[in-house]
């Protein structure tokens, strides 16, 4: 049934059914209104282990959604990503990837300068160019992100151990140090240490290392600093590198050998970062 809205109201049990279609998929979490409203946009199309993030998300939010009282919707619907529509979000959630045109573009420019939330996975920061995935976005990879171009990565998908710098209220309950789930690590071209509108709140400890497997050496990091969750001072975001989950390619069966959201303690970063977004009242400041 559609809302006058037009946004379509399932059930909890059909959302993972549909949570890929074209669709937007609300969940309605309390017999009022929902505390706040998170939009996802997703494209689900360019790997195997992105793909299978994005799956994986679409399921876990919805869940938390009824747990914590907010209404979870998902597209695949880039042009939604305009003014009008984002305006009903508290938050907007980049699963995989980020938007090319102008106007989508610009639209979320405006949505955050006026004090709207984002949380960002893995992908939602890769840009290279030469690539797909040009860096032709100032604003967005230098400004917002600061991380600029991705530089290198690890291999294969490992975990992790993560420590926290910074108090902040997405790193509410999570202890100094702990174990991540599997994820393939990316290292930026800038250095995010050097902006001082850049909070890293969680970077990779030594004792992680040698972090990857290979087979190529250049894929096992040894040493290094690796900021992998900070937040913009100047806006209510996060960007986490985790969002990659690990697959099997190599025997040819494309099957899922880890999954991100089955870490309480990764999770509840998550958790916090909805929490903080959604409920604030105030600027990010």
């Amino acid at each position: 049934m559609k809302n006058c809205n037009g946004l379509i109201k399932i059930k909890l049990p059909t959302l993972f059914l549909v949570s890929m279609l074209l669709v937007i998929s609300p969940i309605v979490t309390s017999q009022g209104a929902p505390a706040f409203k998170v939009i996802a946009f997703y494209t689900a199309k360019n790997d195997a282990a992105h793909i299978s993030f994005v799956h994986e998300a679409n399921r876990w939010f919805p869940k938390m959604a009824a747990t914590h009282h907010f209404q979870y919707d998902s597209t695949n619907d880039w042009t939604k990503l305009n003014e009008k529509f984002l305006a009903a979000y508290q938050v907007v959630v980049f699963l995989d990837t980020r938007p090319d045109s102008i106007d989508q573009r610009v639209a979320f420019e405006k949505y955050m300068k006026n004090g709207g939330g984002w949380i960002g996975f893995h992908f939602a920061g890769f840009a290279l160019t030469p690539s797909a995935f040009p860096q032709n976005w100032d604003w967005y990879h230098n400004e917002f992100l600061g991380s600029g171009s991705y530089a290198s990565n690890t291999w294969r998908p490992t975990p992790a151990i993560l420590k926290v710098e910074k108090q902040h209220p997405v790193t509410t309950s999570i202890p100094l140090t702990f174990r991540t789930s599997a994820n393939e690590w990316y290292r930026w071209k800038n250095d995010l240490r050097q902006n001082p509108d850049i909070d890293i709140l969680l970077s990779i400890d030594s004792s992680s290392f040698p972090l990857g497997t290979g087979p190529k050496k250049h894929e096992i990091w040894h040493s290094g600093d690796y900021p992998v969750v900070w937040t913009n001072k100047k806006y209510k975001m996060l960007y986490l590198n985790m969002g990659h989950n690990d697959i099997d390619y190599e025997g040819g069966t494309k099957n899922e050998l880890s999954f991100t959201f089955n870490n309480p303690i990764q999770d509840q970063l998550v958790i916090n970062a909805l929490l903080w977004m959604g409920r604030a009242k105030t600027s990010p400041q």
